[in-house]
């Protein structure tokens, strides 16, 4: 097994599971665009969430909603081992509301609903490295979903920070960001798309999003990168679709956020 191994079912197109096996290798920030499930194997982690840094065991469990801001920065010297679940959102249309609203907060879970948690990672992550039926899979998936949602008052959620004023401007930038993000930007643009000076923007951007616009538009790049280079597609055109036209800087960029080259992450998917 390499040192990042990616598991997919062709008829899942909805889950990807990753095994790492690295030492000494942190995640610089980053999000996905995807619920994102994690269970520590081996060695201990600070794990920086949206601002605040949470210390993760072996055994623990961690899980983040879409687009939240994260990284990883494993104990060095000590062996590393992890897996995880990446789900798309549009599979969770089955849930209730109650539970999509659960489904929002990252958790560090309670010691009892941990365990179970960390049952049904396995199972799921097991089911897909043999290859199981897409019915084993998708069932053993549901499992843990629902024990993730369960009801503990130990559970360590993420406080939100949503309504305040100046979130308003940092919407818009967002949200232009994500239209936009295989273009060339400007600051000048973003100035005018917020309807504020690039140095009140830039200063609120990071408060909010604890990264700066450029390298928010690159997590944005490189996950639309993944999705490309899953269909089979030469890795050069996905790059320049994307919006980086110089080959070296698209392979290290893909490598610092997902853990793996572009080439090692297509052939193994």
């Amino acid at each position: 097994m390499s040192d990042v191994t990616f598991y997919r079912d062709d008829a899942l197109p909805f889950l990807e599971a990753k095994q790492c096996l690295k030492s000494d290798f942190a995640y610089q920030k980053h999000f996905h665009e995807e619920y994102s499930i994690g269970l520590i194997d081996e060695g201990e982690t600070n794990a920086w969430c949206d601002g605040v840094m949470h210390r993760v065991e072996k055994g623990r469990v961690i899980s983040f909603p879409p687009m939240m801001l994260h990284a990883c920065y494993p104990d060095s010297g000590v062996a590393w081992k992890y897996k995880m679940l990446f789900i798309h959102p549009a599979w969770f249309q089955g849930l209730s509301q109650r539970e999509l609203d659960q489904l929002q907060i990252p958790f560090l879970l309670g010691e009892g609903k941990n365990k179970a948690c960390r049952i049904h990672i396995n199972r799921t992550m097991e089911a897909l490295a043999r290859s199981s039926s897409p019915l084993e899979i998708e069932t053993a998936l549901i499992e843990l979903i629902q024990a993730l949602v369960s009801q503990n008052t130990s559970d360590l959620e993420h406080e939100s920070q949503q309504g305040q004023q100046d979130q308003k401007y940092v919407k818009r930038i967002k949200d232009y960001l994500h239209a936009h993000f295989t273009e060339r930007i400007t600051l000048e643009q973003l100035e005018h798309v917020a309807g504020i000076s690039k140095f009140h923007l830039i200063r609120l951007f990071k408060r909010w999003n604890h990264l700066p616009p450029h390298a928010y538009q690159n997590l944005l790049r490189i996950n639309q990168a993944k999705t490309e280079l899953i269909k089979k597609r030469s890795i050069a055109e996905v790059a320049i679709e994307v919006g980086f036209y110089d080959q070296s800087h698209f392979s290290k960029t893909f490598d610092k956020i997902v853990g793996t080259t572009p080439h090692k992450y297509a052939v193994s998917i």
